[in-house]
């Protein structure tokens, strides 16, 4: 049973009730899934552009209030995530609180930091990307999310900022880097 557990563990990412508790890995595909991907080839393009309308609308609304990735230049995006930089991990928890009261339910994609489930191995200590995985907050994205519920979203990150949001300086134009090229 334990072993049974384990892997079911690692096949969806090491989450455990929505908490990362062991390295993992998405193993979910199967011949259905194939089967559907297949059957989006033809609507990947619209997806593609849905899902960057949902992106800019965000990143307007937010640019100002929050820290954001900087693109590299000339790099393709999929904009499957929308990731915030918050100040701290209590601003981050906060918001995410006042967002799941409200219904909407953001994740932590890159929380915790890799380094910290090393399972045994020598801690090589990763100053920079555990500040920045404890920081970083992914909003929902995806590519029919109504604008009723982005607007809600945004108005939940705007007045739940209060002293602890980042003013991006103007020349940024409102860009941000979150730990380097994206």
């Amino acid at each position: 049973r334990e072993d049974y557990e384990r892997a079911c563990r690692l096949i969806n990412f090491g989450y455990e009730e929505g908490e990362v508790v062991d390295e993992g890995i998405n193993a979910k595909m199967s011949e259905f899934h194939a089967a559907m991907g297949l059957c989006m080839l033809d609507e990947i393009d619209a997806v593609f552009q849905q899902r960057e309308e949902v992106y800019y609308r965000y990143y307007e609304a937010l640019k100002n209030h929050f820290e954001m990735p900087v693109w590299k230049e000339g790099a393709t995006r999929n904009y499957a995530y929308f990731p915030v930089l918050f100040p701290s991990e209590n601003a981050l928890l906060k918001t995410q609180e006042r967002l799941n009261e409200v219904g909407v339910f953001p994740r932590r994609y890159f929380y915790p930091s890799l380094d910290t489930l090393a399972n045994g191995k020598p801690d090589r200590g990763s100053p920079i990307s555990r500040d920045r995985a404890r920081r970083v907050l992914c909003l929902p994205m995806y590519p029919t999310l109504p604008l009723g519920v982005q607007d809600k979203i945004i108005s939940t990150m705007l007045s739940s900022q209060g002293s602890y949001a980042v003013e991006i300086p103007s020349e940024h134009s409102g860009k941000s880097s979150i730990g380097g090229n994206v």
